[in-house]
């Protein structure tokens, strides 16, 4: 079997974090072996999944984000098939979801009841069909993770990425004139994997249904793009890289899981969505005021000196919109720029302030904050956490906290402690870990 650590201890991961991911990656070879004898993996990749640091929903709206990738992610595993057909298993949920593969518009059938997964896989597949009709090789994939599911790092775009990672691999799109003349970066890949999620077009390459979440890039540009021992501050629509900023020394992000599932399917979409449609709403207010037609958020504040002042005057007291876009300019605006500048100086002892705004953001202008994530954050800079806050979709998920790494082993344990004291009923599924900013996505063809 290859020496998958290896390679990712190349790709600026931990030899801890490695050797669990070479566990995971054997998981994966074996679950293949077993699928069809003697037809070894062809393509493998590690996808991490993210921390935004900060950023909060500003990314659709053409914002900015701090983000960095954490060392933990999907261990996938391909080979090609000879009919047209991708099956996929996970091989820590024991299920598997078969699709046709390039068939644009068909969401395909599976094995089991479909698991919550397979609209993932169908949306892949059919979104290369419709942008690479040459394409139309199958295939056999296995994966593993351990990357907490519905917890704010978001494991559904790091599926997305290593599927399609995977299959146009396996079909060579990346030297197709189609791909050449689309995507010519790992920040173009980035901004069209958002597009496979939320059904945009991007460039000349059609959109389709999507996954029904009206979400951007932000997730995928961390996960291909961010560098191990770092944060990178990106603005959006168009992927832009603003700087690196080198995780302060002596630091560790310790992350609480708060247990609370932060869905992005089913009825909790439409919770998820609705940050989103209030951002278009405050736009098309404001090009219908101003017969401007700017494409996003930020475009419309940037456009002149007074815009902010007028937009906000032209949004209702009640109702939301005017907290929303309240939100998104000082996050966009004032906050990332400022814990990156304090960082890039090392003063982290002064980003708690600015954090803790950004934190009041999420809880009143996004309003999309438990009381489980509230006392998280609450609580972390109690017990002295340098800075503390809630991050990803919302409704659930996760908080991170930055302290030093001479008492973040203590500190998590304390952490812990009050959580399960205050909310016993997700003791079982919370968790708390510390982390360093680990690589981005590491493609192995084998």
């Amino acid at each position: 079997m290859s020496d998958f650590a290896a390679r990712l201890i190349d790709g600026g991961m931990t030899a801890g974090e490695a050797a669990a991911k070479q566990r995971l990656f054997a998981r994966a070879c074996a679950a293949l072996d077993r699928s069809r004898a003697g037809a070894s993996p062809t393509f493998a990749v590690f996808v991490p999944g993210r921390i935004e640091i900060l950023g909060k929903h500003t990314d659709y709206a053409g914002g900015r984000s701090l983000l960095c990738a954490v060392e933990r992610g999907i261990c996938l595993v391909a080979r090609p098939r000879p009919d047209g057909v991708v099956r996929a298993h996970d091989v820590v949920s024991g299920t598997t979801v078969s699709v046709p593969a390039f068939s644009p518009g068909k969401a395909g059938s599976h094995d089991t009841i479909a698991p919550s997964w397979a609209v993932y896989v169908s949306t892949v597949a059919g979104r290369l069909a419709r942008n690479f009709p040459d394409a139309r090789r199958g295939a056999d994939i296995a994966l593993a993770s351990d990357l907490p599911m519905a917890a704010g790092m978001s494991s559904s775009s790091a599926l997305v990425t290593s599927l399609l990672v995977a299959l146009a691999s396996l079909n060579d799109l990346p030297s197709g004139g189609v791909w050449r003349a689309n995507i010519t970066s790992r920040e173009d890949l980035a901004e069209y994997l958002g597009t496979v999620e939320n059904g945009q077009d991007f460039r000349a390459l059609a959109g389709d249904a999507g996954v029904g979440t009206f979400g951007g890039s932000e997730d995928h540009t961390a996960m291909l793009c961010c560098r191990a021992g770092e944060l990178s501050q990106y603005s959006f629509c168009p992927v832009r890289h603003e700087r690196q900023i080198r995780m302060p020394a002596g630091y560790e992000v310790v992350v609480a899981v708060s247990g609370v599932a932060a869905e992005k399917t089913g009825a909790a979409r439409d919770a998820y969505n609705d940050a989103s449609t209030a951002a278009r709403q405050v736009l098309e207010t404001w090009n219908r005021a101003t017969g401007r037609q700017d494409t996003t958020l930020r475009a419309a504040v940037e456009s002149g000196v007074d815009a902010t002042a007028r937009l906000r005057a032209l949004l209702p007291d009640s109702g939301g919109l005017r907290q929303r876009f309240d939100q998104f300019v000082e996050e966009t605006f004032v906050i990332v720029p400022t814990v990156g500048d304090l960082v890039s100086a090392g003063r982290v002892d002064l980003i708690g302030d600015p954090v803790d705004r950004s934190q009041a953001g999420a809880e009143h202008g996004l309003r999309n904050q438990v009381p489980e994530t509230i006392l998280l954050a609450q609580a972390a800079r109690q017990l002295g956490a340098t800075a503390a806050s809630a991050f990803g979709a919302g409704f659930g998920g996760s908080v991170w906290a930055l302290v030093a790494r001479s008492s973040a082993e203590e500190f998590s344990a304390r952490w812990s402690e009050r959580y399960r004291a205050a909310f016993p009923q997700h003791a079982d599924r919370a968790q708390f870990f510390a982390t360093t900013p680990g690589p981005a996505a590491v493609e192995m063809r084998l």
